[in-house]
């Protein structure tokens, strides 16, 4: 792993060992995240990085080690504030009835997004435009979007969420090479913003030389 630095981290993972699945996976785990990071996981299909980053969320439990954001752990955060905090974009993007709109929409509503983040439709359009998208995208019904259209919508959502560390898997690889870099563009002014930081899975080894300033490879 390259690029550290000397400050108190924004997220730090400390000796994780998964609950075995009858596979060879990773152990005694340990890495952190600074202001600005984008981690590429590099590892073999199957080393578990989808694993890792589902661990990293708490969706999925840990056999042992310890998980510290902004300076506080899980169990003190509560299960959801760090999942408000420590955020999984998926590759496959779950979509309600309804618009985009409505689909960016309802999470906001949710107790633990309502004192941290609210609809802010001019952000909104803003970032389609940046994605070479326009306002009308938001009328759009959800459920009929392609695959690449839904994950514009995922990666929004989760955005506008505003989390400390973004999980993203996979998370570009259905949209087209133009919309990819546009995407990543976004994302790096996003990061930007404020105290954020990201890891990034790709099986494009170009796009992870290319968007990531740090590379973690899994055994």
């Amino acid at each position: 792993m390259n690029g550290s630095s000397t400050s108190m981290p924004l997220f730090s993972a400390h000796a994780l060992e998964p609950i075995q699945t009858g596979r060879a996976c990773w152990q005694q785990l340990s890495f952190s995240l600074h202001k600005g990071d984008r981690l590429g996981l590099v590892a073999p299909s199957g080393a578990g990085k989808t694993l890792l980053l589902r661990a990293l969320a708490q969706l999925d439990p840990l056999r042992s080690g310890e998980l510290c954001c902004r300076g506080a752990s899980p169990g003190k955060l509560g299960m959801t504030q760090w999942r408000a905090m420590v955020m999984l974009v998926a590759q496959r993007c779950a979509v309600t009835p309804g618009t985009v709109e409505d689909n960016l929409r309802l999470p906001l509503q949710w107790r633990q997004h309502r004192h941290q983040a609210s609809w802010q439709r001019a952000t909104i359009v803003a970032w389609l435009e940046a994605l070479g998208r326009t306002s009308d995208f938001l009328g759009w019904d959800a459920e009929q979007l392609s695959g690449g259209e839904q994950q514009v919508l995922n990666l929004l959502r989760a955005l506008q969420l505003q989390p400390v560390v973004l999980l993203l898997d996979e998370c570009t690889a259905s949209l087209d090479p133009s919309t990819c870099r546009a995407m990543e563009t976004l994302l790096l002014r996003w990061l930007s913003e404020t105290e954020r930081a990201c890891v990034f899975t790709s099986h494009d080894p170009d796009q992870i030389e290319r968007f990531c300033n740090r590379v973690l490879a899994l055994p």
